[in-house]
């Protein structure tokens, strides 16, 4: 019992030192699903704390599940190519947990990101149960598509709405 005790103290205080952004030299590893219209994937991103509510980082996404089409000789395909599966992005994120002040173990990012595909913003929040591991969520919309002409299904992907729902870890 005494062990039992002291196991369930050690892991209550170490909840209580749980953050989810740091600041400087904070480091966050995310992945989890991708959803859109038309496919679904994983994703997964990571991002350095540069100051005390800024990071920068990397993500990137890859289409599993895409639609189906029929080619004229009746054969089922998938519609998309590899690179109109995968989006790579540089992102920059403002990290406003401590502003917004809900919890110390709770944060909201919104950001901006530059990908293969389009510029445009997203919006995340994660929150962590231990100092090492927690749950994020993330919406990410395209504001400016580097093909203006009209986009085909396949260039569609990853030049809409999305949205990805995962585990965030502490590196």
């Amino acid at each position: 019992m005494k062990y039992f005790i002291t196991l369930i103290a050690l892991l209550w205080l170490q909840s209580t030192f749980a953050q989810a952004f740091s600041g400087k030299g904070d480091v966050k590893f995310q992945v989890g699903a991708n959803f859109q219209n038309n496919g679904t994937g994983i994703m997964g991103s990571l991002d350095f704390g540069v100051g005390e509510n800024i990071s920068l980082g990397v993500a990137s996404t890859y289409l599993l599940g895409v639609e189906k089409i029929t080619d004229l000789e009746g054969n089922e395909e998938p519609f998309a190519k590899f690179e109109d599966r995968f989006d790579f992005r540089a992102r920059f994120n403002a990290n406003l947990g401590n502003v917004i002040n809900v919890d110390e173990n709770f944060d909201v990012y919104p950001g901006l990101y530059a990908s293969l595909k389009n510029f445009g913003a997203h919006l995340g929040a994660r929150y962590f149960f231990t100092s090492g591991f927690g749950v994020f969520t993330e919406v990410s919309i395209p504001i400016s598509k580097y093909n203006t002409d009209s986009l085909t299904p396949a260039e569609k992907l990853h030049n809409q709405v999305s949205f990805n729902v995962g585990a965030s870890f502490n590196i």
